[in-house]
């Protein structure tokens, strides 16, 4: 963001996309009407059976051994599993409402326009190649 500039647009998405995840972070930990819908005893996933081995794969399994891109690395895998540990609370609440039902919904269909755009950029551009991303 701050020292790779690709576009105006670029920039922009980052932005906005990092000032609405604060935003939604803030709501979930400080707004009084969305904080008390966090059920702890529910919530028991062990969410460092996630978080080490995609920091290991990201060590072992990277484009160049760099600071930033092993972070690039791991947030990459990350992201791919990133919605088990709702997934796992779903499970065991056994309560699906509306907003979590369509936020599942749309996070697979955020993931399913990740691959079309892949398959898109693999046909259009000559010597595409991201297997860092494809992995994932």
């Amino acid at each position: 963001l701050f020292w790779n500039f690709h576009s105006l647009y670029n920039t922009v998405f980052k932005i906005v996309y990092i000032s609405t995840s604060g935003m939604i972070i803030w709501y979930m930990k400080r707004h009084r009407t969305v904080k008390q819908t966090y059920d702890k005893d529910h919530d028991t996933f062990r969410y460092l059976f996630l978080i080490v081995p995609c920091f290991l794969l990201a060590l072992v399994l990277n484009e160049r051994f760099t600071f930033f891109e092993i972070l690039w690395t791991f947030s990459i895998y990350l992201e791919a599993i990133s919605i088990l540990p709702q997934l796992v609370l779903l499970q065991r609440t056994k309560n699906v409402d509306n907003l979590t039902g369509n936020y599942v919904f749309l996070l697979g269909l955020y993931r399913a326009f990740y691959i079309l755009n892949w398959v898109y950029r693999y046909i259009t551009e000559p010597h595409y190649s991201q297997w860092i991303v494809w992995l994932s």
